[in-house]
C-alpha cells in the first residue's frame, strides 16, 4: 500500500465504484470514503447500501455517510482523516469547507467534455441532442459547479444506436484509468490545469436533472428523430413514456427501444398499429417501431410478448 497521498474518495453510484476499485486495486492509500446515507425499502424496512458503502465494508475501508455536509460531527471526522487529496465521482454538490480541506485540493470526474453539458444528466442529454461525441473530464473543484480548471479529458464516439445505458457502460470502463492518470499527473507535476474555454454563452449546452415531465413523449410536437433520440437518451432509466389508450382507458407506457421507419402516410399522429409481432406508432415522418416496452402494471418485455398480453389490436393510440 502506497503511503502517499492519503486519499478520501467521495461517491455513491455504480459509476463511481469503478473508479474506487481502480484506485484500491492499484494499492493507493484510500484512508476513507464518503457516500450517501442508506435508503430504506418501506414495506420490509430493509436498508439499501450504496455500491461504494458495500465495497468499503468488504475491503474494511472507513466510511462516512453524512446527511448534511456541513454537520459539525461530519466535518470533525473528516478533519481527523487529514486527507492530502479528495477524488469525487457522482456525488452531491460539496461545500467549500469539504472540497477546500485537502492541501492538494479535490478533483472531480464529470461524464462530458466540459465546458459542454455541465449538470446532473450529461449522458442522457448528449444522446437526446444527437451528439456524435462525448467523454470524461477531470477538473479541480472550485466554487462554481463544474467550472474548475480542467486536468484531463478522454473523448469517445457516440454510436448511432447507443442508449444512455450503453454509453454509460463504455464511459465507466475508461473512467478508472482516467482518474488514476489524473492522480499521477498531479503527484508528478505532469498536468498543467487549464481554464475552461467558453467561446460564447450561446454555444454552451447544459445537462439539467431529468424530470418526469422531460420523459413524456410529445408525439404531435416533436419530429420522429427527436422522439427516437429521446427514447435512446432515457433508456433504461428513467425511460421515455406516453399514455397508451387501450380498452377504453389510458395506461402509462414506457418505451425502451424503438426503430425508425421513414415513410409518407396520411394517418393521424399517435395511431398505434398492432401486428402479430410488431407495434408501430405513426409520427410526422413515418412510424416508430417499438422493440421493447412496459405497460403500467406489467413487467418490461419485448414487443412480441407485450402484444400477446394486449389481446386486442383495435382503437389504440398514444397521447
Amino acid at each position: 500500500m502506497k503511503k502517499f497521498p492519503k486519499i478520501v474518495f467521495i461517491g455513491s453510484s455504480s459509476f463511481s465504484l469503478q473508479c474506487l476499485k481502480e484506485l484500491y486495486v492499484k494499492k493507493y492509500n484510500i484512508i476513507g470514503v464518503i457516500t450517501n446515507p442508506d435508503n430504506f425499502i418501506c414495506r420490509k424496512k430493509d436498508k439499501i447500501f450504496t455500491p461504494i458503502k458495500k465495497y468499503a465494508i468488504e475491503n474494511k475501508i472507513p466510511f462516512l455517510q453524512p446527511k448534511n455536509l456541513l454537520e459539525d460531527s461530519f466535518l470533525k471526522e473528516l478533519e481527523k482523516w487529514n486527507p492530502d487529496i479528495q477524488i469525487v465521482v457522482s456525488f452531491r454538490i460539496l461545500p467549500k469547507k469539504v472540497w477546500n480541506l485537502p492541501k492538494m485540493g479535490s478533483f472531480n470526474l464529470h461524464p462530458s467534455l466540459l465546458p459542454q453539458y455541465k449538470g446532473a444528466a450529461p449522458i442522457n442529454w448528449v444522446i437526446i441532442n444527437e451528439e456524435t461525441k462525448t467523454g470524461l473530464t477531470t477538473f479541480f473543484i472550485e466554487k462554481k459547479i463544474d467550472s474548475g480548471k480542467i486536468l484531463l479529458q478522454k473523448e469517445i464516439k457516440i454510436e448511432k444506436k447507443d442508449t444512455a445505458g450503453k454509453l454509460e457502460n463504455r464511459l465507466r470502463k475508461v473512467s478508472g484509468p482516467l482518474v488514476v492518470e489524473t492522480l499521477e499527473g498531479i503527484l508528478n507535476n505532469k498536468i498543467k490545469p487549464i481554464y475552461q474555454k467558453i467561446e460564447t454563452s450561446s454555444s454552451l449546452k447544459f445537462a439539467p436533472k431529468i424530470s418526469k415531465k422531460d420523459c413524456r413523449i410529445q408525439w404531435k410536437i416533436h419530429s420522429m428523430n427527436y422522439i427516437y433520440n429521446k427514447i435512446r437518451g432515457l433508456s433504461p432509466f428513467p425511460a421515455a413514456w406516453t399514455f397508451l389508450f387501450i380498452k377504453n382507458k389510458f395506461l402509462r407506457f414506457k418505451i425502451f427501444f424503438a426503430e425508425k421507419i421513414i415513410e409518407e402516410h396520411s394517418f393521424p399522429i399517435g395511431l398505434v398499429f398492432i401486428m402479430p409481432s410488431k407495434m408501430k406508432i405513426s409520427v410526422k415522418e413515418g412510424f416508430l417501431s417499438i422493440i421493447e416496452g412496459q405497460i403500467e402494471g406489467k413487467n418490461r418485455m419485448n414487443i412480441r410478448n407485450l402484444i400477446n398480453g394486449l389481446k386486442t389490436n383495435k382503437n389504440i393510440f398514444v397521447e
